[in-house]
């Protein structure tokens, strides 16, 4: 089984302390030992336990060692001076080609314009003309693509306008189909209904008062004293 992770922190107990110090401390030494052999390395290890103990490895001298280290220490603190002069000075430069660069495209931008050109030859008016027409001729080209776009986006919307005004008048036809349907429909049920007929209410009132007439007669006739019966003139009139 391998060994589990370790949290690195200072471990409390004494002995387990002084047992892992010493365990790490010889480790640590037969590494410098292997990179100084295997790699033909100048190595120089300065231990010291919390005791104060004082244990070192190195394969030359370590006082040699320790100076080589303070001259590399000086030469490098001396070229980082260097490289941060050398970064000042390039930052420096940079910003002036900025300002250059700035200052070449605001004179550009005012001479599109048509300012500041008492100052050009006639080869960089010709030049700057080009340029004007080159430009121009890009805007043309790209209104008349808006413009052509805006046209297809109208003549579709004309269509659906066409389909939509088609759809709304047969249904305007279709209701007053349907309108009409039911007008007639309606016509045909009037139509079957009885009819007046004003022959048959003459007859029908004629028929109605003619007892009356009767009885009004014999009452006329009886009131002149006489039976209608006997009077051969009277039933004439009758």
């Amino acid at each position: 089984m391998g060994r589990g992770k370790i949290e690195i922190k200072r471990i409390e107990n004494t002995t387990s302390r002084q047992v892992t110090f010493c365990k790490r401390r010889n480790g640590l030494l037969k590494k410098a030992y292997e990179l100084s052999v295997l790699c033909d390395a100048e190595v120089a290890l300065i231990v010291f336990s919390s005791r104060g103990r004082l244990y070192e490895y190195s394969n030359n001298s370590i006082r040699s060692t320790i100076e080589k280290y303070k001259k590399a220490s000086a030469n490098s603190s001396n070229s980082s001076s260097a490289i941060e002069v050398n970064s000042q000075q390039y930052y420096q430069q940079e910003a002036a080609k900025l300002r250059h660069q700035i200052q070449i495209l605001q004179n550009a931008n005012r001479h599109l314009a048509g300012d500041g050109l008492s100052n050009l030859t006639v080869k960089e008016l010709k030049q700057l003309e080009n340029r004007l027409e080159r430009g121009i001729a890009r805007i043309r080209s790209k209104k008349h693509e808006l413009l052509f776009a805006e046209i297809e986006y109208m003549q579709k919307k004309e269509a659906d306008l066409q389909n939509d005004n088609m759809y709304l008048r047969a249904k305007i036809a279709e209701n007053e189909r349907a309108q009409q349907a039911a007008m007639v429909s309606a016509g045909a049920e009037l139509d079957a209904l009885p009819t007046f007929d004003p022959r048959s209410y003459y007859h029908v009132n004629m028929l109605e008062a003619a007892p009356q007439y009767s009885q009004h007669q014999d009452q006329t006739a009886l009131h002149l004293g006489y039976e209608i019966k006997d009077d051969p003139a009277a039933k004439n009139l009758l």
